[in-house]
C-alpha cells in the first residue's frame, strides 16, 4: 500500500473521531438552548423540555441544554430573531411550529427567512392534527359549518389553528370565525371551557397530552383529522381529504397538511459549522432512541415517531418547491381581508 494512501486510509478512519474531539472540546461547559416559538405549556413546548433533558448526554462534551420560550406569529418572532441574529455557533437550537417552514410562501410578510436555508436536525415525529369542539356546541360534522358559525380560538397566522379553518372558510364556503392571540393551546383550552371560543385545533399527540381526560369524558367532539393519510388511533374520525374531491382543492389542502409529515421540527440558523450541525444531528438521533426519553415520552402522552434531519430538509425543500398557482391560491385565502 502507497504512503499516498496510507494517508487517505487514516484521515478517513480518524476524520469523524476528530470531528467528535473538536465538538467536544468546544460544547463542554456550555449551555445549549431550545428556543420554543410557542407558550409555555404548550405541545411543542412539553416536547422540547423532553428532548432537553436528555439530549445533552448525547452531545460531545455534554452541555448543558434549556429551554426558553419566545412565542409569538406562530413561531416566526424566534425564527426571524435566530436567522438573523443567531447565535451561529450550535447553541442556539429553534423549536418551531411546523406551519413556520411555510412562511415565507403563505405569509411572506411575516417571515424574514428562508426556510430552505434553516439547517434542519430532526423531528420528534410526523403529526395528525384534529378540529375539535366543545360537546355542547351544535356542530356534529364538518359539513354543519356550512350553516351554523364555529368559533375557533388560535395562536396567530401561520399556525394551523388559524390557516386550517381560514381555509376552509374562503376556499370551501364554510362559515369558520377565527379569534387569535392565545399564546398556547393550554390557554386556548382554558378558553373552550369558559365558552369563549367553541373550538380549536391541535395535534393527536398534544390532545392526549394536555387534555386526555376530555376525550375519556365525552367534553370534546372530534369533526375530522388533518393528514395526508387517517390514522386509525383517532377511530372513526374523517379526514379533511374525504371532503375535497376536485384535483385543484386537493392540491391545496396537501400544501398545507405537508407540514404534518415533519410534525415537530427542530433546526439551527445558516452559518453554523458544518461539523457540529453533523455532531446535532447524530445527537438528536441518539435523544430520540434512547429509552430513558422514550420512557418519559410515554408517560407524557408524547407520540415520537421521529425523522432524521437531512429527511426533515428534503421534506421542506419539497414544500418549498409548490407550484406557484397552488401557493397564490392559498396565500390568497389566507390574507387577511
Amino acid at each position: 500500500m502507497t504512503r499516498a494512501l496510507l494517508a487517505l486510509v487514516f484521515l478517513v478512519l480518524c476524520g469523524p473521531a476528530h470531528a467528535q474531539d473538536d465538538a467536544a472540546t468546544f460544547f463542554k461547559g456550555k449551555t445549549v438552548r431550545i428556543v420554543v416559538g410557542s407558550g409555555v405549556g404548550s405541545g411543542y413546548d412539553i416536547t422540547a423540555r423532553t428532548l432537553a433533558r436528555h439530549m445533552g448526554a448525547h452531545i460531545p462534551g455534554n452541555p448543558t441544554v434549556i429551554v426558553q420560550n419566545q412565542p409569538g406569529a406562530g413561531g416566526a418572532i424566534m425564527t426571524n430573531m435566530l436567522y438573523a441574529t443567531g447565535p451561529f455557533d450550535g447553541t442556539a437550537i429553534g423549536a418551531p411550529f411546523n406551519g413556520t417552514p411555510t412562511m415565507p410562501l403563505l405569509s411572506p410578510q411575516s417571515a424574514r427567512f428562508d426556510a430552505r436555508k434553516l439547517v434542519y436536525i430532526g423531528s420528534t415525529n410526523r403529526e395528525t392534527q384534529v378540529m375539535y369542539v366543545w360537546s355542547t356546541v351544535p356542530v356534529r360534522t364538518l359539513d354543519d359549518v356550512k350553516s351554523t358559525e364555529l368559533v375557533m380560538g388560535a395562536q396567530a397566522p401561520g399556525s394551523t389553528q388559524y390557516d386550517y379553518p381560514m381555509l376552509l372558510d374562503r376556499l370551501f364556503g364554510y362559515k369558520f370565525k377565527v379569534v387569535t392571540g392565545y399564546e398556547s393551546t393550554p390557554k386556548i383550552h382554558l378558553a373552550l371551557e369558559r365558552g369563549e371560543v367553541q373550538g380549536t385545533i391541535a395535534n393527536w399527540s398534544t390532545l392526549k397530552a394536555l387534555n386526555a381526560n376530555w376525550l375519556a369524558d365525552g367534553k370534546i367532539r372530534l369533526l375530522v383529522q388533518w393528514g395526508l393519510q387517517k390514522l386509525p388511533s383517532i377511530g372513526d374520525v374523517p379526514s379533511i381529504l374525504d371532503y375535497v374531491k376536485a384535483d385543484a382543492d386537493r392540491a391545496a389542502i396537501r400544501l398545507m397538511v405537508a407540514r404534518l409529515e415533519y410534525g415537530r421540527p427542530f433546526f439551527v440558523p445558516p452559518g453554523v459549522p458544518a461539523d457540529r450541525v453533523a455532531v446535532l444531528r447524530r445527537a438528536f438521533d441518539a435523544t430520540v432512541k434512547d429509552p430513558a426519553f422514550l420512557g418519559e415520552a410515554t408517560m407524557a402522552r408524547i407520540d415520537i415517531d421521529p425523522l432524521g434531519g437531512e429527511e426533515v430538509q428534503t421534506l421542506v425543500d419539497e414544500v418549498s418547491q409548490t407550484p406557484a398557482d397552488v401557493v397564490t391560491r392559498v396565500r390568497d385565502a389566507l390574507e387577511a381581508k
